[in-house]
């Protein structure tokens, strides 16, 4: 028996649609970031691109359970002293609904160039329209 270790060139990318329209954040990145990561094909490999292209729409309707909309705050830091921005989950909506989801999922997949990579084939939009029809993409029900 031997390991079986899929290749670049055998891989087909497919893509996939996420409506995400009234649905808890936390359950669709886990799904997301498991279709990016490719562990939904039988010839995943940990070190090799074998997921596929996610298109989310609806980014500005994701819902957050419990108070999260007023006590989850994202940081980040400018790298100067005092340089820490603190941003409430209702002002992230209002203003970049879109990184919501991308922070979410970022999570979700390795700290390292392979997951750099995933991280540019999840593309997330704000309305229900998107410039990928011609990839004729498969509606996910998730």
């Amino acid at each position: 028996m031997r390991t079986y270790s899929a290749k670049t060139d055998e891989v087909t990318h497919k893509w996939f649609v996420v409506d995400v329209a009234g649905k808890i954040l936390g359950r669709q990145a886990t799904e997301i970031a498991r279709i990016l990561r490719g562990k939904n094909k039988p010839q995943f490999t940990p070190h090799a691109d074998t997921g596929d292209f996610v298109v989310v729409i609806n980014a500005d309707k994701v819902q957050f359970t419990g108070k999260k909309w007023e006590k989850k705050k994202y940081y980040r830091h400018s790298g100067y002293v005092g340089g820490l921005k603190t941003v409430v989950a209702s002002e992230m909506r209002e203003k970049y609904p879109e990184r919501i989801i991308r922070h979410a999922v970022q999570g979700m997949l390795p700290k390292n160039t392979l997951g750099r990579k995933l991280l540019k084939k999840l593309k997330i939009y704000v309305g229900s329209e998107h410039p990928h029809q011609a990839q004729q993409p498969t509606l996910l029900e998730i």
